[in-house]
């Protein structure tokens, strides 16, 4: 069995697309009819998130904690306990593609780190979108850390003492756990995601804080 993890902090606005688009991965041929379960992780809403999630045919966990890296144990925690020899984490504001779990399991790894699309620069000044174009590495050998598209066996999962309930850079923390015990990584852009460039971002020191930071007007130079 292959479990999705997916935190929620008052997502009512993106919680319904991202569970659509899980529950299309997890139905993918490739997979060859292996169960897949997803669970949501209601973190401290007090939005309609619940009600959404409860549309749909998935697990669902609620703490109260305000913390991501928190609600990604507890996620992890309820697949373990379920069976599950792979979990995969995305987020509540991202759309999973429909192959995602299939090229996660397909490159054979202990973990995979994914990259990430963005899918609306609405809220941002055209040179955030310029900056990250050019300096965001989206191929294989990437190196970034994003917890809306990482993959990891159970076995590499214990072994490394799992997520932390860290507030921020939960994920990060979790593969130089992983490489402290010798694991071996894919740094692939194979498995797609399309996350959120929201200013509101939930989780302080993310993604959405870097995009964010970018968007402040560059000073001008003396004299200019």
């Amino acid at each position: 069995m292959i479990g999705i993890v997916i935190p929620a902090h008052n997502e009512e606005a993106l919680l319904d697309g991202c569970l659509a688009a899980a529950r299309t991965c997890a139905t993918h041929p490739a997979l060859l009819a292996e169960p897949v379960r997803i669970v949501v992780v209601l973190d401290a809403c007090t939005d309609d998130s619940a009600a959404i999630a409860h549309r749909h045919p998935v697990d669902i966990e609620t703490v109260d904690a305000m913390n991501v890296g928190h609600a990604r144990a507890q996620g992890a925690r309820h697949m373990l306990a379920a069976g599950a020899r792979w979990l995969a984490f995305t987020d509540a504001d991202t759309l999973v593609a429909p192959d995602w779990l299939t090229v996660q399991l397909a490159l054979r790894a202990d973990a995979v780190c994914g990259t990430v699309d963005v899918s609306d620069w609405r809220e941002h000044p055209h040179h955030v979108w310029e900056k990250f174009r050019s300096e965001y590495c989206d191929r294989d050998g990437h190196g970034h850390i994003h917890g809306a598209n990482f993959g990891i066996s159970a076995e590499a999962y214990l072994r490394c003492g799992g997520f932390k309930p860290l507030s921020c850079h939960e994920d990060v923390d979790l593969v130089h756990a992983l490489q402290a015990t010798g694991a071996t990584i894919a740094w692939s852009a194979a498995p797609r995601v399309t996350t959120s460039a929201r200013l509101a971002s939930k989780s302080r020191g993310g993604f959405g804080d870097t995009l964010r930071n970018w968007a402040q007007p560059v000073p001008l130079p003396p004299g200019a």
